[in-house]
């Protein structure tokens, strides 16, 4: 795990810090940026996001997919967990903490956009660090690599109506031309991108020269996640600075989604009797959210400084953490399976 990965939690802190401090020192500049925008995408974010998203689409193989059928139980969990109760059960959290226990905190507004923002964490599954929890518990890399394979695929198909849906029975107004314009940009064309250049860079299939490429990219890869994350706090200093509990109220119910997903995962993990390299990875990638996605659906739908843009980003700061714990008691529990 390289520095950028193992520390990305106090990078993401930095530039909280750096963000909010030049946005209350320098909102012009932010308003500049925040004006360059077509069909509701603000084209520095976009370019930021495609430098976040497109490395990690270069992993993912899809010749993996001959495989998937091998040891079903540990995909079929996967899925369940992602498309089946996920979604759902961040909805109902963020109701529940928006709408009831919150809500003498939050204006009904602002209340709307959080619950948003975590809906769209919900419905976005992991793509990339995945690999990195998958190493780190010793999961089976092959068999981690299609459960990601498969996610993709569907995501091309799932993500748009479930996260309509769930953003629909929650009262939020879906546009869902522009919900739709951002699968396309954030998942299809950076997937097919990925995939192309896998092709064209690994067509001797030895790896050599895709693990260089993929070990050039990864840097630039955080740097967009960084920038994205100062602009999007710097677009919400104002916000920040007069309501700092925002964060811990968003904060909060994050933590127990994630936890809570995580041991339902690995109780059913236990019955089914996966053995340990498959049912870590295949937990890890059930808890964890594609918060890139995020992060560009969210300003896509709700804009730059809304509270969904917020609660994305809320969700980097909380997840690296977060899994790193759910990695280290995935590896002392592994005497619990075959």
């Amino acid at each position: 795990m390289g520095n950028f990965e193992r520390y990305l939690s106090v990078w993401v802190g930095i530039a909280i810090i750096g963000g909010v401090s030049l946005g209350s020192g320098l909102p012009g500049f932010f308003e500049i940026i925040a004006a360059l925008e077509y069909a509701h995408v603000n084209l520095v974010v976009a370019l930021l996001i495609w430098l976040m998203i497109y490395p990690m689409m270069v992993q993912i193989d899809f010749s993996s997919l001959k495989d998937v059928g091998k040891k079903p139980k540990g995909l079929l969990l996967t899925l369940s967990v992602n498309w089946l109760l996920k979604p759902f059960s961040m909805a109902f959290l963020g109701w529940l903490f928006f709408k009831g226990i919150f809500v003498d905190w939050v204006d009904p507004a602002t209340a709307n956009e959080y619950i948003a923002g975590m809906i769209l964490l919900g419905v976005a599954p992991c793509t990339a660090m995945v690999f990195v929890w998958s190493q780190l518990t010793k999961g089976d890399p092959n068999y981690t690599l299609a459960q990601v394979s498969v996610n993709d695929i569907i995501m091309i198909f799932a993500f748009a109506p479930i996260a309509g849906f769930l953003l629909g029975v929650t009262d939020i107004s879906v546009p869902w031309d522009t919900l739709l314009l951002s699968v396309v940009l954030y998942v299809v064309i950076p997937l097919a991108a990925g995939a192309m250049t896998r092709k064209l860079v690994d067509h001797k299939d030895n790896h050599t020269s895709l693990e260089q490429l993929l070990a050039t990219l990864k840097p630039w890869s955080v740097i967009g996640l960084l920038t994205t994350v100062v602009l999007l706090f710097g677009f919400q200093a104002p916000t920040i600075l007069n309501q700092p509990q925002a964060i811990v109220l968003i904060a909060i119910p994050l933590l127990i989604q994630t936890y809570g997903i995580f041991a339902i995962a690995y109780f059913i993990a236990k019955k089914l009797s996966l053995p340990h390299n498959i049912a870590a990875p295949a937990c890890m990638i059930g808890t964890s959210n594609f918060f890139e996605l995020a992060v560009a659906v969210a300003i896509s739908l709700f804009g730059l400084h809304s509270g969904a843009a917020l609660a994305t980003v809320v969700g980097v700061l909380v997840e690296v953490p977060v899994m790193l714990s759910l990695v280290w008691f995935a590896n002392r529990t592994r005497h619990w399976f075959a």
